[in-house]
């Protein structure tokens, strides 16, 4: 019997022989108990080893029983991939649809996601959709995560009827709900893009000169999805600047106390209040909690060796190099992040971390440049120079993030 590439457990013809026959089947079972667990068990950015039909493991040579899913390359499919078409996808984002925008290239569309040890689930949509009968799957946090909302509204749209579906807003357009009606289920996006309540709350109108935050209040956003089932946060872009402003008190408040803090810190009192209320007011016994990792910018393309002052315009290939992290991704953000996790986890409250910074570091022709809808109109100078303007933040769909919603697939059907 075989239990994985790593664990053979020989059931007779050992060269040591069997004396007693009621130990021999006592140690047996004891060792399968054992590997089970090894092999069931979950910590950090781990899930078991895929096993396939015949009993043994997908992994190669690996000499643990865990396989890390955020470790490992891109491989070209395009028979298998998009999951879905961008025209096909009712509800999809014209920040987001490329293709729709003029974009021509549509090989970003065609990468899947392979780790090294172990292969990615693939996407079942009416699977999830029977896992989120009667529930709640609520993405909070920015323009990103709203991004990978989107995509996992494409992926479950094309099984349901059109009948059997529907978009609507509430909470002042904060709160954006997709209704799958047969089963019951909602997919959610919440605008709450530094988690704790800011001058950047409104999801329209949130570009202001100066970032404001009230690091101890969370409720005014919480109270729309603390009891949901499925919960999945970031916040990472809409810190980036030096330094914050931090308000003691209300906004509007004549007495409130403004100051400039460092943004570490500042980005610390924010998690460390969203942990607080996690711990106090989510059901441990109801809700898996995520938290998505930065995603990387490719706003330099000296970082990738490529002309000082371009950017992911014009790019059509992946960054090959292994490894490469571009300097638009903060490491203290994201120990930070994990401190956080850690110390919630001693607390008895587990939130899985999706580490999807370092597999969309290597995508750089994976972001929408000028190929999306344009909000304000362009002048002539961005029409002459189309780096400035290139949106090399969020990605197009389909794209990078349907990986991300693979990989939290795998952990919602997992954990």
């Amino acid at each position: 019997m075989k239990v994985a590439n790593t664990h053979q457990i020989v059931l007779a013809g050992t060269s040591l022989g069997v004396r007693n026959t009621f130990h021999s089947i006592v140690a047996i079972l004891t060792t399968l108990v054992v590997v089970t667990t090894v092999c069931l068990r979950q910590d950090g950015g781990h899930l078991p080893p895929k096993i396939n039909a015949s009993g043994s493991n997908s992994s190669s040579s690996s000499s643990s029983s865990k396989c890390d899913l955020f470790y490992g390359k891109w491989v070209f499919d395009n028979e298998s991939y998009p999951l879905y078409k961008e025209k096909e996808c009712t509800f999809m984002s014209d920040q987001l649809a490329c293709a729709k925008f003029g974009r021509k290239d549509l090989s970003y569309q065609n990468w899947r996601w392979q780790p090294h040890h172990c292969d990615l689930t693939r996407f079942n949509a009416t699977a999830l959709l029977e896992r989120l009968r009667n529930k709640r799957l609520v993405f909070v946090g920015d323009s990103l995560i709203r991004g990978q909302w989107v995509s996992m509204v494409c992926l479950v749209d094309s099984v349901l009827p059109k009948t059997l579906k529907s978009m609507h807003s509430t909470a002042n357009g904060s709160l954006n709900i997709f209704k799958a009606k047969e089963y019951n289920a909602s997919i959610e996006h919440y605008w709450s893009p530094l988690l704790v309540e800011s001058n950047s709350d409104d999801p329209v109108n949130h570009r202001v000169p100066e970032r404001t935050v009230r690091v101890k209040a969370i409720e005014k956003h919480a109270r729309y999805w603390t009891d949901a089932d499925f919960l999945v946060f970031n916040t990472y872009l809409w810190w980036r600047r030096p330094v914050m402003n931090v308000l003691w008190g209300s906004f509007g408040d004549p007495d409130g106390v403004y100051k400039g803090v460092e943004m570490l810190r500042v980005y610390e009192m924010a998690l460390r209040t969203w942990s607080d209320w996690l711990e106090v007011h989510v059901n441990r016994n109801k809700t898996q909690l995520f938290f998505v990792s930065m995603s990387p910018t490719h706003e330099r393309a000296e970082e990738w060796g490529a002309a000082k002052g371009n950017n992911c315009y014009s790019e059509t290939e992946m960054i090959a190099e292994e490894g490469y992290w571009g300097k638009g991704s903060d490491p203290k953000m994201m120990h930070m992040v994990e401190n956080v996790l850690d110390d919630l986890k001693a607390r008895g409250l587990n939130v899985q971390m999706l580490n999807i910074t370092q597999l969309s570091e290597y995508r750089k022709e994976g972001h929408p440049s000028i190929y999306r809808k344009q909000w304000d109109a362009l002048t002539q100078e961005q029409i002459a120079n189309p780096n400035s303007y290139a949106d090399c933040i969020h990605w197009c769909l389909p794209g990078v993030p349907d990986v991300w919603n693979e990989l939290l697939y795998a952990y919602i059907f997992h954990q």
